[in-house]
């Protein structure tokens, strides 16, 4: 999960002087009070003309080649931070590019136009109308857009690291020169507050302030709290199940018992008519699908109330590191670097999937390697028997836990520079693809061992121990790193900061915030909620607790990581987005995976291979049953996913609309 920093200081937002902001021509966009929204962090060693030339650049106008941005100089002109804002306009246009959806003056949700402004609600007030997310990613969307216009010196800095080659984007030449340190959103203290003991303070279980969560941390980190909300309510069903399969019923509900007569597994005599593997496979297979289907339908009316169901990321500008040939976009005319897709696809093809590839290949020869390893050291301490031999046993597991962890780092770093290498155009796609290769690799990296324990040892008694080793120690884990370590962290090791803090009444509290570690984003939680999913959709079969760890886990996680990202980390950026994206893929494609390891869990319990053999069934026979089976249940999975459609029919309706008043604004303004 979250990696901790080393303090976690409260912050007070210092009113900035007003008279020291940059001035803007434009009369509406004059204001008595000038908000901070985000802190560029300098070098110590940052000479004062190149400070100057970067707020210069701040605060021209776009046909200048500025961002049209409101800059602050900090304490002095020496210093090592530029405070930046946002007049109106900037606010307003960058509104429209991105697609955003606001009240119109009827109260219905419609995507903005700028040429149509006075007809939406709360449109002279931003903060009112845009949120404090959304104000602060769009002042670093148009600082990442600030590029070169022409090739020229940085001034103040050497000749090597300091020329801007034409069209080079500014923030990240000034990144690799050394002139910035870090960009990062300003913390609003006392609404950090308010909503923190709305959130993790107060003593209740269910039920998280989304809105309030949407409009502070933006819709990325909602999203992931909402879906951490919805997936914890949605375990109570199989949880249940689970305890009255483990405790009510005969025999567990079936599961598998090891049993020392003649060395074989056999299932409890007493136990129900109906196996509980056969309940609990079916139950997880139908519970998986109607949980994502909801899920969308959840998701979508999100989107619509957070006003992201109309976003428009393909027209904007491309992500900062796009590199290309200058040209004209053919779809909106700008001059932007231009990459043909068919040479990414190509990166895509013979270079991204088989080195993807290749890491599986390696997982696979970890795990042989350990099988291997370990029937070597048992067959030694069979010979021997002395301590020594006995010491060796634990060889294999902690070679092959520091064999998968080293690989794992070097993917992680592989993945990164392959989808860098790719060249994607929108900062989605990029994520998207990055995405994709982590998941797959640590689908397979997590999973491959308890499929070949399940389906080529054909063990499932030992399936079991080592599931229920994993969710048990993972869970122990889990709950040390979201709930202890914070706590000691927060009250103790960070103390006697806060305090100097506290007694020091001439810092500034602005430029305290860099104290803070950086927000390490929720890839690390979206994969550990997918590996629960992975292992109750796909073995709960034979270990029907797991709902219930994970349950017990999930009551905690959320207030955990809530108190996490509100107290030990800076404020993230957030981009604007309208669901969970691929990870809401990769949650379906478990789903249907889970059907075929189901089925085939099914076909190994001896429930079921006692029946076959006392009916007289062939073990050809056995597996084709199987797969008729197989595809049945598939088609079943299907025609449920048909039947629940994705988007309730007001958000439906609401879409549509959207999509027809910007037809019609976008007529009207060609007239």
């Amino acid at each position: 999960m979250m990696s901790l920093g080393d303090s976690s200081v409260q912050i007070q937002t210092k009113v900035l002087p007003q008279d020291s902001w940059t001035q803007v021509s434009c009369p509406c966009c004059v204001s008595k009070q000038v908000e901070s929204l985000v802190l560029i962090q300098l070098s110590d060693n940052v000479q004062p003309v190149t400070k100057r030339w970067l707020i210069s650049l701040i605060e021209a106008s776009k046909r200048h080649g500025g961002a049209a941005l409101l800059a602050h100089p900090g304490e002095d002109e020496c210093g090592d931070v530029i405070v930046v804002s946002a007049p109106r306009c900037t606010f307003l246009k960058a509104t429209e590019d991105l697609g955003l959806c606001k009240k119109y003056h009827n109260e219905d949700m419609v995507a903005f136009s700028y040429h149509d402004r006075d007809n939406f609600s709360n449109v002279d007030d931003m903060q009112e109308f845009l949120t404090l997310a959304e104000r602060q990613y769009i002042v670093k969307n148009e600082l990442d857009s600030l590029q070169a216009q022409k090739k020229q010196r940085i001034p103040g800095v050497p000749e090597a690291p300091g020329v801007l080659e034409a069209w080079e984007n500014i923030c990240q030449k000034l990144v690799r020169a050394g002139v910035i340190k870090d960009i990062f959103p300003v913390h609003d203290q006392q609404r950090l507050n308010d909503l923190g003991r709305r959130w993790y303070s107060e003593k209740q279980i269910w039920g998280q302030p989304l809105d309030a969560i949407q409009s502070y941390f933006g819709s990325t980190v909602a999203f992931y709290f909402s879906f951490l909300d919805f997936y914890t309510w949605a375990l109570v069903p199989p949880a249940f199940l689970g305890l009255v399969l483990t405790f009510l019923l005969p025999g567990g509900g079936g599961v598998v018992k090891e049993q020392a007569v003649e060395g074989v597994m056999e299932d409890d005599d007493d136990g129900p008519s109906v196996s509980g593997h056969m309940v609990q496979a079916v139950f997880s297979m139908l519970w998986s699908t109607l949980f994502i289907e909801l899920w969308k339908r959840r998701s979508s009316s999100l989107s619509h109330r957070w006003g992201t169901l109309n976003l428009a990321e393909r027209f904007a500008g491309p992500r900062p590191g796009f590199q290309g040939t200058l040209g004209l976009n053919p779809e909106t005319g700008r001059l932007e670097p231009l990459f043909p897709e068919w040479q990414r696809q190509l990166r895509v093809g013979l270079v991204s999937l088989p080195l993807v590839g290749l890491f599986m290949g390696l997982v696979v020869l970890g795990m042989t390697g350990f099988y291997h390893g370990e029937a070597l050291v048992q067959g030694f301490h069979q010979d021997s028997g002395s301590l020594f031999s006995g010491a060796l046993l634990y060889l294999p597991s902690m070679a092959h836990i520091v064999y998968t962890n080293m690989l794992g780092n070097v993917y992680h770093t592989v993945a990164m520079q392959l989808t860098e290498w790719e060249n994607h155009r929108e900062e989605s796609s990029f994520q998207n693809h990055h995405t994709t290769k982590v998941l797959l690799f640590t689908f397979f990296n997590n999973f491959a061992v308890l499929f070949h324990i399940a389906f080529y040892k054909q063990d499932l008694p030992l399936l079991r121990k080592r599931l229920a080793s994993m969710l048990i120690g993972n869970q122990l884990m889990n709950q040390c790193t979201e709930v202890v370590v914070p706590f000691i962290v927060d009250r103790f090791l960070s103390a006697a900061h806060k305090k100097e803090q506290e007694d020091n009444l001439e810092m500034d509290k602005l430029r305290a915030q860099r104290s803070l570690p950086p927000f390490p984003g929720l890839f690390a939680e979206y994969i550990e909620l997918l590996l629960q999913f992975g292992y109750l959709s796909l073995f709960s079969c034979v270990y029907p607790l797991t709902a219930v760890l994970l349950l017990l886990n999930n009551i905690t996680e959320i207030r955990g990581d809530a108190y996490k990202i509100c107290k030990l980390f800076r404020k993230p950026f957030s981009a604007p987005v309208s669901n969970m994206g691929v990870w809401q893929t990769a949650f379906e494609v478990l789903g249907f995976v889970s059907v075929m390891s189901n089925c085939w869990l099914l076909l190994l319990s001896p429930r079921v291979q006692e029946f076959c053999l006392e009916g007289g069934i062939s073990g050809k026979n056995i597996i084709l049953v199987a797969i008729l089976v197989e595809h049945v249940l598939i088609l079943v999975k299907m025609i449920l996913a048909f039947m629940i459609p994705d988007e309730p029919d007001w958000v439906r309706i609401k879409r549509e609309q959207i999509e027809f008043n910007s037809m019609q604004a976008l007529g009207q303004q060609k007239l």
